[in-house]
């Protein structure tokens, strides 16, 4: 284990003290619980975006070759 030091403003500190305390637990522990959770999130999302963007390029399907207006994809006649 690595010991780091943060900063934490008083209302803060105070407050994940009692919310470590009402769980039998430390500060550090939920700290670490915590960056280690963001830590297999973004693992999991780079290798999500890795093979999402390693796959070929699709062309889209036109018919006639024109594509619709953007206000036709956008209508919204109710609203206006």
């Amino acid at each position: 284990m690595k010991n780091v030091t943060i900063t934490l403003d008083e209302r803060t500190a105070q407050w994940i003290r009692v919310y470590a305390a009402k769980r039998a637990t430390s500060v550090s522990r939920i700290v670490g619980e915590l960056l280690r959770e963001r830590m297999h999130e973004q693992h999991d999302y780079d290798a999500s975006m890795r093979l999402y963007l390693a796959k070929k390029p699709v062309r889209l399907g036109v018919q006639r070759g024109v594509y619709p207006k953007r206000d036709d994809l956008h209508e919204r006649s109710g609203l206006r």
